[in-house]
């Protein structure tokens, strides 16, 4: 099936707001035709039926059609307005991205997970996420003849590739054309139901508009709930404001806008307390589930996930966890939270200390003989989160497990990248399997993580952790004359974390690298 850029009909296109109906978005297809008419088609050749060479046999992300756009910039002297290139990014993902399914399990490079540790098969690894993200190539659709050209492009673009570590002892470029393109056509087509049964079942942006409970977390600060409120305008486009607070009852409030994508792709910019984060989160039955995160520091960000009102859903529980034996407040989050709050066995409401559709709040109390393990959770007919009842943690995890930092600042344009962790609870059932308690305060601190960092002096150096957050800020850029050889503030750390379990210090243990500035830093690393 040969896919194409055609004007786009009422089914192709999304609509903000019913009144708006069929018109805008007729008038965007067109005004992004007339942009790849006059700004791309002196390079790409028309193929008939308003397709183009190159581009209308891709499929990709927003975030992948922006670096493509960004590519003929920077390469080829593309001239293009900053609106035109954000009606071709627009249009481009609506007619031409990836279904929902097509991005599960990869979604964490779009929501700028860094520190992420992929599992990605050979010979994948070797050939093609040794120099970007597997995530990248798997956030894109190409058939055959066109995952044949991206292997010319990355050896025309880059001559020496064949000489580079993990090449040199193999035959690259035969193994790339031979091996590597049947093998991404076939993983990653461009032709697929997926995308053919979404584009025909797309929801309308306008059914995004309304009141949103959130429930989310932020490493180094702590759980957080709140609403969120979008206001439709035109061309798939929001008004969006935010009124929540932490569990220590700083206020987390907001204003921003936001656009849909590819009928779920939700990507906002919205200025909290000062700062301007970005969302980057999925569209899906009601709910939206995603990353926000700070534009100039993207690891300062929080999980979030939130439930549409008239959507009725159980999102969290927080904390997630109750000591058998004592008594906790814990609140419930969610939309359309009606009836009474149950927290399995063992567990008994004392006392019902808020109670809204968003947001019910409860004292509990957990008899010494509650069974130990994952409980679920329930208000009324709604069911979902579970509640940890521990009585003694088993196991302290850091998570990440393994993070990267890096030096920055110090007279240069590239800041600090901070590393924000948290140390996580785990207990043991009745039958011997560990379970998630949840996330705990703890003290934080460094060590040299073998007997080269210890001879370099890695901790007086590389930076500092804070002992009571879980935030570890790296050291200035640039050469330290103090250091041996005059060298920058690379470390390389051992990151422990003291939890207090009545008494006793259980501690984990996590890996921190410290190095240099991250130069290149596309949309989708």
């Amino acid at each position: 099936m040969k896919r194409t850029l055609r004007f786009a009909s009422a089914g192709g296109m999304l609509a903000v707001a019913v009144s708006l109906a069929l018109q805008p978005q007729i008038s965007q297809a067109r005004e992004a035709q007339a942009i790849l008419k006059e700004t791309c088609q002196g390079c790409h050749l028309p193929e008939g039926d308003n397709a183009l060479s190159r581009i209308s046999h891709q499929r990709k992300t927003p975030e992948g059609w922006l670096m493509t756009i960004g590519r003929m910039q920077t390469m080829h002297q593309l001239q293009i307005s900053d609106e035109d290139r954000r009606t071709l990014v627009k249009y481009l993902a609506d007619t031409q991205g990836l279904a929902p399914s097509e991005t599960d399990g990869v979604r964490y490079a779009l929501e700028r997970r860094l520190n992420t540790v992929e599992q990605i098969g050979e010979p994948t690894q070797q050939m093609c996420a040794r120099c970007h993200s597997g995530a990248r190539i798997a956030l894109q659709r190409r058939p055959a003849k066109e995952w044949e050209h991206l292997v010319n492009f990355h050896l025309g673009q880059w001559p020496s590739l064949e000489y580079q570590a993990l090449s040199r002892d193999r035959d690259w470029f035969e193994l790339a054309k031979k091996d590597m393109v049947p093998l991404l056509a076939q993983k990653y087509p461009f032709d697929s139901k997926a995308w053919s049964d979404w584009q025909k079942s797309m929801p309308k942006a306008a059914t995004l508009a309304g009141t949103w409970s959130f429930s989310g977390h932020l490493p180094g600060k702590g759980e957080l709930n709140g609403v969120m409120t979008v206001s439709p305008e035109v061309g798939d486009r929001f008004k969006v404001s935010l009124d929540g607070q932490y569990a220590d009852g700083t206020p987390f409030k907001g204003q921003g806008t936001a656009m849909l994508y590819s009928g779920y792709e939700w990507r906002g910019t919205v200025d909290v307390d000062g700062v301007s984060m970005r969302q980057v989160l999925a569209a899906n039955n009601g709910q939206l589930t995603g990353r926000m995160f700070e534009k100039a520091h993207d690891e300062r960000g929080l999980d979030f996930v939130a439930a549409q009102q008239g959507s009725p859903r159980l999102l969290a529980v927080q904390p997630g966890y109750v000591k058998a034996g004592s008594e906790a407040e814990l609140t419930l989050v969610g939309s359309g939270l009606s009836g009474t709050p149950s927290f399995g066995k063992g567990v008994q409401v004392l006392e019902v200390l808020e109670n809204t559709p968003q947001r019910v709040r409860v004292k509990v109390k957990a008899a010494a003989d509650a069974p130990q393990g994952l409980q679920a959770v329930s208000v009324g007919k709604l069911d979902g989160p579970q509640l940890a009842v521990y009585r003694e943690i088993a196991e302290v995890k850091v998570v990440p497990a393994f993070s990267v930092a890096r030096v920055g600042d110090n007279g240069g344009s590239t800041p600090k990248v901070q590393g924000r962790f948290d140390a996580e609870a785990w207990g043991q059932g009745a039958d011997g399997k560990a379970y998630r308690i949840g996330v705990f305060p703890a003290q934080w601190k460094v060590e040299p993580f073998d007997e080269r960092a210890r001879e370099d002096e890695d901790v007086k150096f590389a930076g500092i952790m804070q002992a009571d957050s879980g935030v570890f800020t790296p050291g200035d850029a640039g050469p330290n004359p103090a250091r041996k050889m005059s060298t920058n503030n690379a470390g390389n750390l051992k990151v422990i974390a003291a939890v207090d379990d009545a008494g006793k210090a259980r501690t984990g243990e996590g890996q921190l690298i410290v190095t240099i500035q991250r130069w290149n830093n596309p949309p989708i690393p």
